[in-house]
């Protein structure tokens, strides 16, 4: 069934709001073989972006060749070499029947197999015992793109989903090094068969790789999301409701941006449960129930977030909330019974390692979930909230 409000998928065309400076500037970067990263929350329109610029650069005549390897369930670094590797032998492959010399011919002297019985009870294309595994092969999967790509005739950009969980693994400190020398070693006349796209929804973790550590500094070229306009959201969101004959007040719906701060997924989402509760006129009612309705599907997760926090950490959450920017005054400390200034830095690393709260560069706290921010501040705290 088709519907204007979707929050399922990633979208494109008239779907895809804003952000078209974000692709500009991508699609500049991936044509000059330039890396990049994305990170934000989880649903904040990375794949969208991805997948509008692919088609823009379609658009433009570029011959690429996108490959998507999502490390979201990855726990180890053979693992994680087993599962790129495969994904960019299959691309380079014709069928499954030249896997095995694809192999032999792109990861030679490496670990490495290709087995028959593997691959058709697992589907796996490589195959590596662990305590194998070493960092001749680790930078051949690295180094494999590149080699793939000027077999290929078209520029391969691998895109690794969820990399912060690179650090998840035995020794992840060990595979960035191992990339970035990889990076570092490269000719420059490789920029022209391969790229790479590093994706994360775990914001604080993907600072800690990128910013903290400044691994691949001047590798790799970062894209910060730009927020849609709220007039853009408000504008095709009553076009939306215009289609089945319903109507909704702009300054409600620019509420509804407010309090999801420009989040298209919760929007969507949330226009969608309108969309189904009402016939006509959109009121305030309606809002009203929606707005329950879609904290009744999240507060189990909201619950979790909540119940996984030190006493410490709730006073801190609530000191963000009343809108302190700055923890360690004495004031502040003895107000929400923080404990020391050495402390409140502990608490700080503790909210953003779970990631509900990242610091932005005036180191100033952002609540990074919106519906959450709302959810703990009324709920919770059983502030008054607007």
């Amino acid at each position: 069934m088709d519907t204007p409000f979707i929050y399922n998928k990633s979208v494109s065309g008239k779907n895809f709001l804003g952000r078209k400076q974000n692709c500009t500037s991508l699609m500049n970067l991936l044509s000059q073989g330039e890396n990049v990263s994305i990170y934000d929350v989880p649903k904040a329109g990375k794949s969208s972006l991805l997948q509008q610029t692919f088609l823009d650069m379609q658009g433009s005549g570029h011959a690429f060749l996108p490959i998507k390897v999502s490390l979201f369930n990855v726990r180890s670094l053979a693992a994680a070499m087993t599962r790129i590797g495969s994904a960019l032998i299959k691309a380079a492959a014709s069928s499954s029947a030249d896997y095995g010399s694809a192999v032999e011919n792109l990861l030679p002297g490496t670990h490495f197999i290709f087995s028959n019985e593997e691959f058709y009870e697992k589907g796996d294309i490589l195959s590596i015992a662990p305590e194998e595994l070493d960092d001749n092969d680790i930078a051949s999967v690295f180094s494999l793109p590149y080699r793939a790509g000027s077999e290929n005739g078209r520029k391969l950009i691998l895109i690794l989903e969820e990399f912060q969980n690179i650090m998840l693994t035995e020794d992840g400190d060990r595979a960035c090094t191992i990339l970035e020398n990889m990076f570092k070693e490269l000719n420059p006349d490789c920029r022209r068969h391969a790229c790479y796209i590093f994706c994360g929804s775990g914001v604080n973790a993907m600072k800690y790789i990128f910013e903290d550590k400044r691994y691949f500094y001047r590798q790799v070229e970062h894209i910060a999301l730009d927020a849609v306009e709220h007039r853009e959201i408000v504008d095709n969101c009553i076009k939306g409701y215009l289609v089945s004959g319903k109507v909704l007040d702009r300054d409600l719906m620019l509420g509804v941006c407010r309090l999801f701060k420009g989040n298209m997924w919760y929007i969507n989402h949330f226009c969608s449960i309108c969309d189904h509760l009402s016939k006509g006129y959109i009121m305030e009612p309606v809002l009203q129930e929606a707005l329950a309705t879609l904290i009744s599907l999240h507060e189990p997760r909201f619950l979790a977030m909540m119940n996984d926090l030190t006493t410490f950490q709730v006073s801190l959450l609530r000191a963000v909330l009343d809108g302190y920017k700055k923890f360690s005054s004495a004031d502040v400390i003895r107000e929400y019974g923080l404990n020391s200034s050495a402390n409140v830095h502990r608490l700080k690393d503790a909210l953003c390692k779970k990631e509900i709260l990242t610091f932005d560069e005036n180191d100033e706290p952002v609540i990074l979930d919106p519906l959450f921010e709302y959810w703990a501040g009324k709920y919770f705290f059983e502030k008054s909230v607007e």
